[in-house]
């Protein structure tokens, strides 16, 4: 049998679910591959993420299971809160460490499978906000496999796609209405000589020049581990030792994010320490209580007002 591209992987966030629906409505029922989605979901709820794309196309979609073998005609969906990855013929369900606050998250997926199927691998990358999925991109493109983007004038959200355009040399663009009949006859084709063997990988999950990165003066916004810093070309992810992982614009947003978190509880104990102030200033007669109340309320009118400032520097948009 003439070897082709088997193995498609598939990931999105924001506005990542209507192009999804559109490309497996668009795939044929003896698709000859084995389809993997990751797409952002909250960890809190049950998904109904296969439902949907059961209902969308012809072919049967399920959650992940650990241990279960792969089988082409069939897409395979990450679990809320772990990520998916494929090994050795066959699905790998782990709660691993989040990458840019996600779990599951789009590069675990990309990356695994450019390691266990090389040139056999199909990446698609959907609407999202951010990078994510551009540091998978590179993994695989590097082991031979395809890329595919969704165009960023028909993403709803199109940072995802507009970083692997920015940093990858990506195979193919399409719009979501063409992505389906284009992953079809990219599955189809047989696969070209080998033009050298590929470079040897990491166990998937390990980028790969992590052994040999740098540490960093920035601890890790998730557990406040020490991050080393890995350079892919002109992209940079940041790395703890226990495995969280960040693109720049993914710890910048994460770092907003807990910023904001700390000033808003620092108005909250300046307003409780003005109003304690007041309380004994009015029951022990001392003016100088009074003052420092004062004090206390225009030291939090000023976080407040910076924090609901529109200029107020916060994550750039997605």
């Amino acid at each position: 049998m003439t070897p082709h591209r088997d193995i498609i992987v598939i990931g999105g966030s924001a506005g990542g679910l209507e192009p999804l629906r559109r490309l497996v409505a668009d795939l044929p029922a003896d698709l000859p591959a084995a389809v993997f989605v990751a797409l952002h979901l909250s960890p809190s709820h049950r998904t109904h993420l296969p439902e949907i794309l059961s209902r969308s196309g012809p072919l049967p979609a399920e959650l992940g299971v650990h241990g279960h073998a792969i089988a082409s005609g069939r897409i395979v969906v990450a679990p809320p809160d772990n990520h998916l990855m494929v090994r050795d013929d066959h699905v790998v369900v782990v709660r691993g460490p989040k990458e840019n606050g996600h779990r599951p998250a789009v590069d675990p997926l990309f990356r695994s499978a450019a390691a266990a199927y090389g040139r056999r691998v199909i990446a698609v990358l959907l609407s999202g906000a951010l990078d994510c999925g551009t540091a998978g991109f590179m993994v695989v493109r590097a082991r031979g496999g395809l890329t595919v983007v969704q165009s960023p004038e028909d993403a709803q959200v199109p940072s995802m796609p507009q970083s692997a355009l920015r940093h990858v040399p990506v195979d193919h663009v399409a719009p979501s209405a063409d992505l389906g009949a284009l992953l079809a006859r990219l599955v189809r084709e047989p696969l070209p000589p080998e033009q050298a063997a590929p470079s040897p990988e990491p166990a998937p999950g390990k980028p790969p020049s992590e052994a040999t990165a740098p540490l960093t003066d920035v601890v890790c916004p998730l557990c406040q581990g020490v991050m080393t810093e890995v350079r892919h070309g002109d992209f940079v992810q940041m790395r703890c030792h226990v495995g969280h992982a960040f693109s720049l614009d993914g710890l910048m947003q994460m770092q907003f994010d807990h910023l904001e978190t700390a000033l808003w509880a620092g108005v909250r104990a300046l307003d409780e320490s003005a109003r304690v102030a007041r309380r004994a200033s009015h029951s022990q007669r001392v003016p100088t209580l009074e003052d420092r109340a004062r004090t206390l309320e225009n030291q939090a009118e000023v976080i407040r007002r910076m924090l609901l400032d529109p200029s107020w520097p916060g994550p750039r948009p997605g």
